[in-house]
């Protein structure tokens, strides 16, 4: 009988749901105890917990009010936006909003009435939380959506900052690289960064307003088109490199950098079509226990894990105290179908079971912790069990921790990164306009010069005026008559004599000299 009970509680997590239960009271003929699997959070709705700015300032229309049209009815400038007036304005918090009866509301941009200086603006979604992306990212546009934008992404709260995504009507031209489509990668590629063009062409259609960040169809990858082979896809995020990281996020950035245009070009005569307008964002996914808890609640104003296995912290990401006796670790996916709890052990004696992982002979009791800790870790390791890379190092995911190689150095470019510092998949923080694990390349609009400078001009979208020509992104070559960085000014609005078309006091000693002598030459006067 007893035999029976053991058996019919270690077959209910099957029942209630893959990895839906942290631990059963189990009795056997030993007598009751806890039996721990690895578990995880239900999937949700993050917007419900999000926070989100917009920036630069004054991106949001309506400070001070304007008119817009739209590319349907492009001269027929009626609609207004306007700050002051529920009824006119659209703030950011529309984006996430519920809309009754079908009636879109939306966060709207300013209009390109300073063309062609770039229309730029970022919507940075944070949650303070580690989440993991269990569904597409689903962003809704109104009026057309962008002919270029970016979708980024940060593992540490905003401070660091690499790109997911990369879209355009023009991948080649826009970022330099060749247009993919998700479903074409392999298994080896499931996780790579690329740019699409299937969300930013021109289509006309009032439907075309989604772009997408196709989650499904990375994971169908593993799990095959209807997602039903999960178990593949859990051994595949245990076992391949970077795979759970990159569907793990604190913060999502979109960059929007050029709107739609209605057609190939801008059309300069009316620059009130153009603008951003979003009226939905949908993110769905989990927040990261760790495989340590089954629950996890909006607390102070963040999202908290119901840690279980004897851990602790917003991420389940350390041991309770009195159960370090071993080093943590998360949980496991491995073996299937409960995966590996890997809780936290109560402590035993003072200086019994002290794991250094061959990175230290020597061990300390810190009394009142209650803790024995690892001395003078070596192989740039730290930590109470020398199970954490120094400063300036991250950890090598392809060797066990006792390897003498687990800490790589990071290797940060000195002059595109903020410090030598990187986090734990080897990306350091980089400086504006600088990008890439090491900080050593540039983002888009941007050149290398001991450094990332924002271009100057280009041929796109920051255009040397009334004939200039680029020169290396850096500076607009002038014709006669105009300066500016843009050549957009005329040189006559600094003398009016200039302008009026009489000569000024420099042009007619000038032209009296050249004439002088061009007599002289002829004969005609004697000096």
């Amino acid at each position: 009988m007893l035999y029976l009970v053991a058996l019919l509680l270690h077959c209910l997590p099957l029942a209630m749901g893959q990895y839906d239960i942290c631990k059963s009271w189990v009795t056997t003929d030993d007598g009751p105890s806890w039996e721990f699997y690895a578990c995880q959070p239900k999937a949700m709705r993050m917007k419900d917990y999000v926070t989100v700015r917009v920036d630069p300032a004054g991106i949001t229309c309506g400070d001070p009010p304007e008119r817009f049209c739209t590319h349907e009815n492009p001269y027929l400038c009626s609609d207004e936006c306007d700050a002051s007036n529920p009824d006119l304005a659209h703030p950011p918090k529309l984006m996430f909003d519920s809309e009754d009866e079908g009636l879109a509301t939306y966060w709207q941009s300013v209009t390109w009435r300073r063309y062609p200086e770039p229309l730029l603006a970022n919507i940075t979604l944070s949650w303070n939380k580690s989440i993991e992306l269990t569904d597409d990212i689903v962003i809704t546009f109104e009026y057309g959506r962008p002919t270029i934008m970016m979708l980024e992404k940060s593992l540490d709260n905003g401070r660091t900052w690499h790109p997911y995504q990369y879209y355009a009507d023009d991948c080649m031209e826009a970022f330099s690289m060749p247009a993919r489509r998700v479903r074409d990668l392999s298994t080896t590629s499931a996780n790579r960064v690329l740019c699409t063009e299937e969300y930013s062409r021109w289509a006309g259609s009032k439907k075309e307003k989604t772009v997408r960040f196709e989650v499904r169809d990375r994971f169908a990858i593993f799990a095959g088109p209807d997602l039903k082979n999960m178990d593949n896809l859990y051994t595949r995020l245990e076992s391949a490199k970077g795979l759970k990281d990159f569907f793990t996020v604190t913060d999502l950035r979109m960059r929007l950098l050029r709107p739609a245009l209605g057609g190939t070009y801008v059309q300069r005569e009316n620059l009130y079509k153009y603008f951003y307008a979003v009226s939905n964002i949908e993110v769905t996914g989990r927040c990261k226990c760790n495989l340590h808890a089954n629950l996890c609640t909006f607390k102070e104003g963040s999202l908290q894990c119901e840690c279980e296995h004897n851990t602790t912290g917003q991420d389940c990401g350390k041991c309770k105290k009195n159960f370090r006796s071993r080093s943590w670790r998360a949980g496991s996916y491995l073996p299937l179908p409960n995966g590996s709890p890997n809780a936290c052990a109560a402590a035993g004696s003072a200086f019994g079971n002290c794991e250094c992982y061959g990175h230290s002979n020597r061990c300390s009791y810190i009394d009142f912790l209650n803790v024995v800790t690892c001395v003078s870790c070596k192989h740039n390791t730290r930590g109470q069990h020398c199970q954490h890379c120094r400063l300036g190092f991250y950890r090598n995911s392809s060797a066990e921790l006792d390897d003498e190689n687990v800490c790589i150095e990071c290797n940060c470019n000195q002059i595109g990164s903020m410090h030598d510092r990187c986090n734990e998949t080897g990306y350091c923080e980089c400086k504006e306009g600088a990008t890439g694990p090491k900080c050593d390349d540039c983002l888009p609009n941007y050149y290398w010069r001991q450094g990332c400078f924002p271009n100057v001009c280009d041929d796109e979208l920051l255009l040397c005026q009334n004939g200039g020509t680029c020169y290396q992104n850096q500076r607009c070559i002038c014709p006669v008559g105009f300066k500016g960085v843009l050549c957009q000014q005329s040189r006559c609005e600094a003398d009016k004599k200039d302008c009026n078309g009489g000569p000024s006091v420099h042009g007619s000693l000038g032209t009296i000299l050249l004439g002088v002598l061009a007599l002289q030459l002829r004969g005609w006067v004697d000096l």
